[in-house]
Order: C-alpha cells, then sequence, then structure tokens
C-alpha cells in the first residue's frame, strides 16, 4: 500500500484540554505567587521570631507542593502528548493530578482539626494584633490567585451536546474480509470540566476559606475576650474542606477508573445505533481527556453494513474523540 493511502487513516492520540496551555501558564502564576509568599513569611517569621508567621508559612508550602503537583502534571501531558508508549494519549495526567492533590487537601484539612482540638484541650495565648495581619495578607495572596486561575474554569456538566455537530466526516476504517471492521475518529470535543485546574482552583479556595475564618474567629475573640471562637472555626474548616477534597477524590477517581463521562451518552449511543434491527451487543465509553472520550462498540445485524454508517449515528454527539465499532453479521 502506498504510504499517502496509509497516512490518510492515522491519526494521532494527544486528547488534551482545549485550554490546556492557558491552564498550565495561570497554574505555574499561582505556583511562583504562593511560593514567594510561603518564604517571606517562614523568613520574616524565622527573622523575627513570629511562631504564627512560621507556621502560616509551612501551612503555604503544602499548597505550594499541590500547585507544583497540577503544574507538572500539565507539562508532562503536553511534553508526552505524542508519545506512542501512551496508546490513549496523556489527557488523564491532569485527574491523575488532581486525585493526589485532593489527598493533600484532605491531609491539610486533618492538620487543621488536630491542631484545632489541642487548642481546644490547651489553649494558648494568641497575639492578635500579630495574627489578624497575618491571615489578612494570606487571604489578599489567596484572592490573587484565585483572580490568575479565574475565567475557563466552569463547574459545568460534562455532558454531551447533542445539538452540534462536530463529527468530521473522514472517518477512519480499518477493516479486513471476514473480520470485524473498525472505525476511528476525532473530531472537536464539548467543553468539559479540567478536574487538574479546578483541584488547583479548590486548593486556593481552600487556603481562602481558611483565612477568612481565621479572621472571624480571632476578630471575636480579640473583641469579646471567646477565645475559643479561634479553634471553633478551625474545626468548621476541617469540615468544608474535607468535603471538598472528598468530591475531587470521588470526580478524578471516576475517570480514573474509566467510568462512563455520562449516563445519557451511553444512552444516547445505543439510542442511535439500535435502528432498523441493529443491535448493540457490546459497549464502553470512557474519558480519556478533558472534553474527549473513547467508545468501543460491537453492532450484530442481520444485514450489517460499513462502520462508517454507524459512526454518522453518532455525528450529533459531541466530546466523542476515538470511536472503534466492530460489526458482525448475525448468524440466525
Amino acid at each position: 500500500m502506498h504510504s499517502q493511502s496509509i497516512a490518510d487513516w492515522t491519526h494521532n492520540h494527544a486528547f488534551l484540554g482545549e485550554h490546556h496551555g492557558e491552564h498550565e501558564r495561570r497554574t505555574w502564576s499561582v505556583v511562583a505567587l504562593t511560593a514567594t509568599m510561603m518564604v517571606a513569611e517562614i523568613g520574616g517569621g524565622t527573622l523575627f521570631g513570629s511562631i504564627a508567621l512560621v507556621a502560616d508559612g509551612w501551612h503555604m508550602a503544602t499548597h505550594v507542593v499541590a500547585l507544583v503537583i497540577a503544574g507538572l502534571a500539565y507539562l508532562f501531558a503536553r511534553r508526552h502528548a505524542h508519545d506512542p508508549r501512551f496508546s490513549l494519549g496523556t489527557g488523564k495526567f491532569g485527574d491523575l493530578a488532581a486525585f493526589a492533590s485532593a489527598f493533600i487537601m484532605s491531609m491539610i484539612a486533618l492538620g487543621i482539626g488536630y491542631e484545632s482540638v489541642l487548642r481546644f484541650l490547651n489553649p494558648v495565648a494568641i497575639h492578635f494584633r500579630e495574627a489578624v495581619p497575618i491571615a489578612a495578607l494570606g487571604l489578599c495572596v489567596n484572592l490573587a490567585s484565585a483572580w490568575l486561575l479565574r475565567g475557563t474554569h466552569d463547574h459545568r456538566d460534562a455532558r454531551p451536546h447533542r445539538d452540534r455537530p462536530h463529527l468530521h466526516r473522514g472517518a477512519h476504517n480499518h477493516s479486513a474480509p471476514g473480520h470485524g471492521a473498525h472505525d476511528h475518529s476525532h473530531h472537536h470535543a464539548a467543553r468539559h470540566e479540567d478536574t487538574n485546574f479546578r483541584a488547583a482552583y479548590m486548593h486556593v479556595a481552600a487556603d481562602a476559606l481558611t483565612s477568612v475564618l481565621t479572621i472571624a474567629g480571632l476578630s471575636l475573640a480579640w473583641a469579646f475576650g471567646w477565645t475559643f471562637m479561634d479553634p471553633t472555626v478551625g474545626l468548621v474548616g476541617m469540615v468544608v474542606i474535607t468535603s471538598w477534597a472528598f468530591t475531587l477524590i470521588r470526580s478524578a477517581g471516576r475517570v480514573l477508573l474509566d467510568a462512563v463521562p455520562a449516563p445519557e451518552l451511553g444512552q444516547a449511543i445505543r439510542r442511535r445505533i439500535e435502528t432498523d434491527g441493529d443491535r448493540v451487543t457490546d459497549l464502553h465509553v470512557w474519558q480519556v481527556g478533558p472534553g474527549h472520550a473513547a467508545v468501543v462498540a460491537s453492532v450484530v445485524s442481520d444485514r450489517p453494513r460499513a462502520p462508517a454508517f454507524y459512526k454518522e449515528r453518532l455525528r450529533d454527539l459531541t466530546g466523542l474523540s476515538h470511536v472503534t465499532i466492530e460489526v458482525n453479521k448475525c448468524p440466525h
């Protein structure tokens, strides 16, 4: 076969998110900002003998680690997007990073809860004039980081848009006489959520929440002498951040375990293929990157058609970036 003919049937597997480059740049910007603040707090606290400043600096260091993981995931996924060792691309590296980042977030929450319980059991003197400005400064850094992670961050559900055709007309068909035929194609996917970017945003949000609660608790304790408010808001923060971490673990874990991106997607695929007596006997749908889903379907028919015929039935489903159709003739 002529090499040009073979090239017509080949395609890459770069299933990166639509805003991958922008998210990567913004994440590294937040890493630089947060790391600078961390160094300033630890260095300043050590120089001026402020244990509160040092403690807040090391707390921020845990967020820096999580944000660096997010940034490295973007970098690795981009550099190895066309590496043949990854048979379905590197689009899921972000979900792997988000999964690890969520565990770091949960550890931070448990650390806050542990420290809060110790404060209940053994109250310590609080230097309000020093602690409140530190929390306020941390909040300003978090707000700046949130501003950097704005815009493309959204919480829209990653579901297929059925009213916009995006399937390329040039399908990749691979068939051999007497065997099931396979059809692969790529198209522009819907804007699904980037879990890695969401994880970075949630770390910033968790740190901002901690700062807000700290300011509120310290202000009440300073104004009314309610020293118990400081550890109380710490426990509240622990509960909220743990809930966020669990949500992130669940969403990233679903992608890593190849769960169906949305039940409606599998149902829609069956509805479009199962007409005129054709039946889907095996169907696998999973996410291979933000906005990219892969499909493997086995079709049995009394009058089997070419894979491209069944591919055309899926034309109006966005987000199907890698589709394989196996066609078999019904023996009865």
